[in-house]
């Protein structure tokens, strides 16, 4: 990716994930997004997966099963080693380059759309106008509704191994995400595949606050810092990533408990409220908040770091 010069007293240029729908840019090959996206993955993966998988724990468990997060750690590297952390990695870690290729390609169209028809129609005799924070917003949550199709069933597989405590793997109902999929299609159909899909919508409907502030925080940093733009772009994406954790959480509980849930006989939620109800039944207004606290640490450290994977690849890729 080609370095911009900069004029002395210029701010420094936002990044291509920041400035995609900013300014015009030479377009990289369509190639390149999907061999970043995969690097991407993997280090939101390696980073995060741990977190995710206590968060998951937590959230899908008796509250006499875990006294807490780190009882959860301890229990889980006692009774099946350091590769029990990283259960169910294999769905999103093949996902991820379908899941950041639609993600980002859908936001670009978004905000552009957006921007010329709705926002800043472009006009003859005035430069057009920057999307608005709230249209970042809206923009974020389209893009959330169209990458959940792919993210829905990715999440639902993942989800099932994460809580296959068995050491054993004799011992587990699925001996992988294939063997997963292939028992869940035989006797559900796809039908059964996208169980959890509405709760997935739901939940990333608040993309609008991920993408909002995270157009927010670009520009506050460009403003008031002289942080570099690989710079800015850490901080912004650990930093919004953090507020939509914040935000979504509670529907994120609700849509574990949901796609954890029989699919078969012993189904016990047959609709989104029966699942809220259940989570405030059995912990009060405290049982939405279950797991937050490594999925909290997780936001910062495996978002920031995903985007520096993927900014680097970008800007070491040939032209």
């Amino acid at each position: 990716m080609a370095t911009t010069v900069m004029k002395t007293g210029e701010k420094p240029a936002a990044t291509a994930l920041i400035a995609m729908s900013e300014e015009p840019r030479k377009s990289p090959k369509h190639y390149h997004g999907f061999v970043a996206g995969v690097f991407s993955g993997i280090a939101k993966l390696s980073v995060g997966h741990p977190f995710d998988t206590i968060k998951v724990r937590l959230q899908t468990t008796e509250k006499s099963q875990f006294r807490g997060p780190l009882d959860c750690l301890m229990q889980t590297l006692r009774k099946e080693g350091f590769a029990g952390l990283y259960k169910g990695a294999t769905p999103p870690l093949v996902g991820w380059m379908f899941m950041d290729s639609i993600m980002l390609g859908s936001l670009s169209v978004y905000r552009r759309v957006l921007n010329d028809s709705v926002f800043n129609p472009p006009r003859f005799d005035s430069p057009q106008a920057k999307l608005p924070v709230y249209g970042h917003a809206l923009a974020g949550t389209m893009a959330g509704w169209s990458v959940s199709f792919i993210a829905a069933p990715i999440e639902h597989i993942k989800a099932r191994l994460q809580v296959q405590y068995a050491a054993d793997k004799s011992a587990r109902l699925y001996s992988g995400p294939i063997d997963c999929v292939k028992k869940i299609y035989t006797g559900h159909g796809m039908r059964g595949v996208y169980h959890g899909l509405s709760a997935t919508l739901l939940f990333r409907t608040f993309f609008c606050f991920w993408w909002g502030t995270y157009d927010l925080f670009t520009r506050k940093l460009q403003k008031h810092t002289d942080l570099s733009a690989p710079a800015v772009n850490f901080w912004a994406g650990g930093l919004s990533a953090q507020v939509f954790w914040m935000t979504s959480y509670p529907s994120d509980v609700v849509k574990q408990r949901i796609m954890t849930d029989p699919l078969g006989e012993g189904k016990r939620f047959p609709r989104w409220r029966d699942a809220a109800r259940a989570v405030y039944r059995e912990g009060g207004l405290r049982g939405y908040w279950r797991g937050f606290v490594p999925c909290f640490l997780r936001a910062f450290p495996a978002n920031a770091m995903a985007l520096v994977a993927f900014e680097g690849v970008m800007r070491n890729m040939p032209e």
